[in-house]
């Protein structure tokens, strides 16, 4: 048996719980692994919240939380390619197995090998985090010197794309609170605290002429109130808003294939996407580390250290 952390049915906070597991068996595309980092995300919340039930593979209550680890692969279900048992591993659970457990299994085409010389705690990052980030800006596409707002950019998913738009020579601007401001600033973002004053005419202090592109993290009021910062709206990329097209924006348009968790893990070799880690907890701490996270108090990313 394997101690898991999930939720029993839909709801907040309070529908949380261990409980212990068999092993799961990895069934056609999938491979079983043992959990050494998960990591935290928005979406995991959203998930027991029941806002995304199409990411659940259909699996019964209790249902564990997590979309993202590295470990180790114990076994292979059928028709898994390029993967071997005893592989260090890093990807997305896509099928519904959940990540903060000491063993999952993960989606073998959206699952690759960690390079050596990146660490597991780094590789659980970049799932979501990591090709989010990569996914915007491919997007975009903007050449050298061109500015890019990121609103919302002191969470794991803002910083990762700060940090790599500031590594492809673009200006980068960034809204958050004021306890974020030090990551952003650390990496080269001009930071516009948003509860300091009037966002929209302090952006147009520093970009008068209006921003090339705008990565959205936020969504919802915060979106609306950026998006006519942009020169052009096919320009607004909102990553957790699907209403962006409203506005004249677009969706991020995710990969989350192999090809792509590679590519991550070479920029993150590179130091190109080294995640700010701001805290590490264990399995047993595994609440405080998504309340942070659903509280909007996180700076940078959150993991869960499966095995320590």
């Amino acid at each position: 048996m394997a101690q898991a952390w999930g939720f029993g049915r839909y709801g907040g906070p309070e529908v949380q719980e261990f409980f212990d597991r068999p092993d799961p068996v990895p069934g056609r595309g999938e491979v079983l692994i043992r959990v050494e980092v998960a990591g935290v995300n928005p979406l995991d919340h959203a998930v027991r919240s029941g806002l995304v039930p199409g990411l659940d593979g259909g699996r019964p209550f209790p249902r564990v939380l997590g979309m993202e680890a590295a470990g180790t692969v114990l076994a292979l279900g059928e028709d898994v390619d390029g993967l071997a048992v005893g592989d260090a591993v890093f990807g997305f659970a896509l099928t519904g197995g959940g990540t903060y457990a000491e063993t999952t299994v993960l989606s073998a085409p959206n699952t690759a090998r960690i390079p050596a010389g990146l660490s597991a705690t780094v590789a659980a990052t970049l799932p979501v985090a990591g090709t989010t980030a990569v996914d915007a800006l491919d997007q975009l596409d903007l050449p050298t010197g061109a500015t890019i707002l990121v609103n919302g950019v002191g969470g794991g998913v803002g910083l990762a794309v700060a940090r790599l738009a500031v590594a492809r020579g673009l200006r980068v601007i960034g809204t958050g609170s004021a306890a974020k401001r030090a990551h952003a600033e650390a990496i080269g973002v001009r930071f516009i605290d948003y509860a300091a004053g009037d966002v929209v005419a302090t952006a147009r202090e520093l970009v008068a002429d209006g921003f090339d592109g705008i990565v959205d993290l936020v969504g919802g009021a915060a979106l609306r109130t950026v998006a006519p910062l942009a020169r052009d709206r096919r320009n607004v990329i909102a990553v957790g808003d699907m209403s962006v097209p409203d506005l004249g924006g677009r969706f991020v348009e995710r990969r989350l294939d192999r090809e792509n968790l590679e590519r991550s893990a070479q920029l993150a070799l590179d130091g190109v996407l080294a995640p700010v880690i701001t805290a590490v907890h264990s399995l047993a701490d595994a609440p405080a580390a998504l309340a942070t996270v659903e509280n909007g108090h996180s700076s940078g990313k959150v993991v869960i250290e499966v095995i320590a």
